[in-house]
């Protein structure tokens, strides 16, 4: 692997001699494929541009996170600047590189948002952007080019699976109960934490030491934390939907001024599990590899998910804000 890394170091070196007033795009571009971003993007999506564009680009983006994450510990390859003092650190990274988060991600939701909007200019701009984003991660130094291939391969795979099977998945889970439907989302959410278990565990028992160069770095990386989030986001996305039907739905269609006032609203609800249940359960315990930090993680991000799909949609509706689904 040696010859493939000394490659991709003289790929990012190429890249960073391009010059540094490349860094400030090819940041804005890292930024699109960024938990952050996303947080930001789906609430947007779902309260006020389309319900089901904005589930699918939430259930894409969860199910890419806990494939990724398993990935990279199964894979528990280095980052450029882990490996080599000749590129230029211009990002920051505590995960193991292969494959590229940023860039399978990016490779699903944006293909799932090109595949809602039925255009063929929506294919070509997110083929651009999806593009940008693998280029700016070697740029910045936190992945090698193999990293960012194979993103952009298991990311287009599960682009496919989920525009396959989502409608066979829906009408199934349509002709569910109430109770069996919150069961299934639940544990799915624990099949998933059971994805990145199975490597975790492997790399935590087999005894596997990093090489010297990069040890520093990749103690960081053995973590089970990205696994709760994801898991958690996934069952108070699913089970809140779930929820919300029996009372009628939800509609994000609307005049312009209700559509942002719902994203402004909602957005509070979310900083408030997002951020104040952060601090709140840091006061319990303080965040770390342990059984009680997990669960409070999980909590978390479930009522995260949770106000997602069933308490601003609720809200909105009681409000005058949205109508219920036609």
């Amino acid at each position: 692997m040696n010859g493939v890394f000394d490659l991709g170091i003289k790929v990012v070196l190429a890249l960073q001699g391009l010059g540094g007033w490349l860094t400030a795009p090819m940041q804005f571009f890292s930024f699109l494929g960024t938990e952050q971003f996303f947080l930001v993007l789906l609430p947007a999506l779902y309260w006020c541009v389309s319900e089901s564009v904005g589930l699918q680009v939430g259930v894409m983006l969860l199910l890419s996170t806990t494939v990724n994450d398993a990935l990279k510990l199964a894979l528990h390859g280095p980052r450029p600047y882990w490996y080599s003092p000749s590129v230029k650190q211009l990002a920051t990274e505590t995960s193991f590189g292969v494959p590229s988060g940023h860039a399978q991600i990016s490779a699903g939701v944006w293909g799932v948002m090109a595949a809602g909007l039925k255009k063929g200019w929506a294919w070509l701009v997110a083929g651009i952007v999806v593009f940008l984003i693998g280029l700016s991660r070697m740029y910045l130094a936190v992945h090698f080019p193999h990293d960012v291939l194979v993103g952009w391969l298991v990311g287009g795979l599960l682009l496919w699976l989920v525009l396959r099977f989502w409608s066979p998945a829906a009408a199934w889970l349509n002709g569910l109960s109430l109770g069996r439907q919150v069961l299934a989302a639940f544990l799915a959410s624990l099949v998933m934490i059971l994805v990145e278990l199975v490597p975790y565990l492997w790399l935590k028992l087999s005894g596997w030491q990093p090489p010297q160069a990069w040890a520093a770095y990749a103690g960081q990386a053995v973590t089970l934390s990205g696994a709760f989030t994801a898991a958690g986001v996934f069952f108070g996305l699913t089970s809140g939907l779930a929820g919300m039907r029996p009372l009628g739905g939800f509609s994000a269609a609307g005049s312009l001024w209700k559509r942002i006032l719902r994203y402004l609203l909602g957005l509070v609800g979310v900083l408030v599990f997002y951020l104040g249940l952060d601090l709140l359960f840091g006061l319990i315990v303080p965040d770390g590899e342990a059984a009680l930090p997990y669960l409070l993680r999980y909590v978390r991000y479930a009522l995260v998910g949770a106000w997602l799909t069933f308490g601003a949609p609720w809200l909105f509706v009681r409000l005058g804000l949205a109508e219920k689904a036609g």
